[in-house]
């Protein structure tokens, strides 16, 4: 007797009654366009690569693509080609360090860390590579940037799990109640005016050791050490104590006349690839000093 197949389907397939299915193609390799232009373009970072895409400034054979993670074949022979903004040449900050891996700035007073929203002319820190950590615009001194995404994970990696060690000097209008103290005031944004921050007990953790180490009758120069990393928490934390940075109009509207918000990233210490423990650092700024005699 001739066996009974509980699936006829199969039983046809087998006895030849039914066509084979075709044989599924192996897909080629696909590749993103902006990975393909960072390749063509290495001294752009990728974040610069994406907004350069995104407000038109690519093609793909004279066709404006404006979807950095439009997919071409891994063979792709066709003309890939970035034109950004002309922009007025200006020199790299002033490298404090720089190998295969990593770029280490002393970011001048007015240059941006990252050009948020759509792409500006005007030079930034992303400009030089993968931006790791942010100091504000207005704040001078050490910031690190990372030459490929292995590194920039890296370091970024260490931000997160406090495993970098940071020092600030700002000059403060007025003097602290104590010479030496601890700030744990948690943060939160201030939804009236989104891009700031403000003191609430249900906010995020933000502790800050500061030190006086000059002061003259309006003004104190002060060493600050952050142990977390939140935005804005040295301005904050410093107005929050009755004494708000110099030249931070943002956290006191009252501030004296100042020529430059007085803060400045001094020293960083973080591991680089290869395991290179290093502090960087970046000379504390004349004017500082100036202030408190």
């Amino acid at each position: 007797m001739a066996k009974k197949f509980s699936k006829p389907e199969l039983s046809r397939r087998i006895n030849g009654d039914l066509p084979e299915e075709p044989v599924k193609q192996i897909e080629t390799e696909k590749k993103r366009f902006d990975m393909l232009l960072l390749e063509l373009y290495p001294s752009y970072s990728r974040a610069t690569i994406q907004k350069l895409i995104k407000e038109g400034y690519a093609t793909i054979d004279g066709e404006v693509i404006k979807k950095p993670n439009y997919l071409l074949d891994e063979d792709f022979s066709g003309e890939a080609i970035l034109n950004p903004p002309k922009t007025e040449q200006t020199e790299r900050p002033p490298i404090i360090y720089e190998d295969e891996n990593v770029i280490v700035f002393n970011k001048p007073i007015g240059m941006l860390s990252i050009k948020k929203g759509a792409y500006l002319a005007e030079p930034a820190i992303e400009d030089y590579g993968e931006v790791v950590h942010r100091l504000d615009r207005d704040t001078s001194g050490v910031i690190i940037v990372a030459k490929n995404l292995k590194t920039k994970s890296m370091l970024q990696r260490q931000f997160a799990e406090r495993k970098t060690h940071k020092t600030y000097y700002a000059v403060v209008v007025g003097h602290p109640k104590q010479a030496h103290a601890l700030i744990n005031v948690p943060l939160t944004r201030n939804l009236k005016r989104p891009t700031t921050f403000l003191p609430d007990p249900n906010g995020r953790e933000a502790t800050t050791e500061y030190e006086v180490i000059g002061q003259n009758d309006r003004f104190s120069l002060i060493e600050l050490k952050p142990r977390t990393g939140r935005t804005h928490q040295l301005r904050i934390h410093m107005a929050h104590i009755g004494t708000p940075i110099l030249g931070d109009t943002v956290y006191n509207p009252k501030s004296p006349k100042a020529d430059r918000m007085y803060l400045h990233a001094a020293a960083l210490e973080i591991t680089i690839p290869d395991g290179k423990r290093m502090t960087f650092t970046a000379p504390l700024p004349e004017s500082f000093r100036d202030a408190v005699k």
